[in-house]
């Protein structure tokens, strides 16, 4: 029978059109083709307008309260070799906190119960509260994350390391985070921020080691998360 594990969270980035000109004349010298004709001046398209900066260097630092309508955890894992199944967490509640002017002081507390864990199929959801994973913990038992460290490792990259809290095991775990967005909300003006999230968690690391290696002891998590200034 199927079987998954998840993992959590949490704790981000930040053409012009091309315009082709015409072949000259057949015979026509390249340079006689590209000169304008006498007296007239030469004429140039005016460039597209950049496109707005996804990060605001102005944009306040402080608490970014995660927006749950708009943040979500996919996660992956081998199955028999066979596929890659693949579920969601929704729910995830937390803050993030910025410190523009020293990256590595910024901060993340995120949340989820166990609950908001889905896999494709309603019976595997069911069966994850069974004696091989969760071995009967209620279904509102929080899965927590809380940084240690935040590493810099490029204008708005980083990598984050923290505290994983998942079925009564605390383990260090790491994420890399790409800032996407950072500055007013397109539609509320409001600070918020966005971010993309990449990790890896052995399930084994955390008692939830059955049916490995039939079943992949990694689990891949990918993080979409928006935030707003508390």
């Amino acid at each position: 029978m199927t079987r998954l594990v998840p993992a959590v969270l949490l704790l981000a980035l930040v053409s012009p059109a091309l315009a082709q000109d015409a072949a000259p004349p057949t015979g026509t010298p390249p340079a006689a083709a590209a000169a304008p004709p006498d007296g007239a001046a030469a004429t140039h398209a005016a460039p597209a307008a950049a496109a707005a900066p996804a990060i605001d260097p102005e944009a306040p630092g402080g608490d970014y309260v995660l927006d749950q309508e708009h943040s979500a955890i996919v996660f992956s894992y081998d199955h028999l070799g066979s596929s890659t199944s693949r579920g969601i967490i929704r729910g995830v509640s937390g803050t993030i906190t910025l410190d523009p002017a020293a990256p590595a002081s910024s901060r993340v507390e995120v949340a989820f119960p166990l609950s908001a864990i889905q896999t494709v199929s309603r019976q595997l959801d069911e069966e994850m509260f069974g004696p091989d994973l969760f071995d009967g913990a209620a279904p509102a038992t929080a899965v927590t994350f809380t940084s240690t460290a935040v590493e810099p490792t490029g204008p708005h990259t980083a990598r984050v390391t923290g505290d994983l809290h998942l079925n009564d095991v605390t383990a260090p775990f790491t994420l890399d985070v790409t800032l996407r967005r950072l500055g007013k909300h397109p539609m509320t003006g409001q600070p918020a921020a966005g971010f993309d999230i990449t990790g890896t968690l052995k399930r084994s690391d955390f008692g939830l080691g059955a049916f490995v290696p039939a079943i992949g002891d990694e689990v891949r998590l990918e993080i979409s998360a928006e935030a707003a200034k508390g």
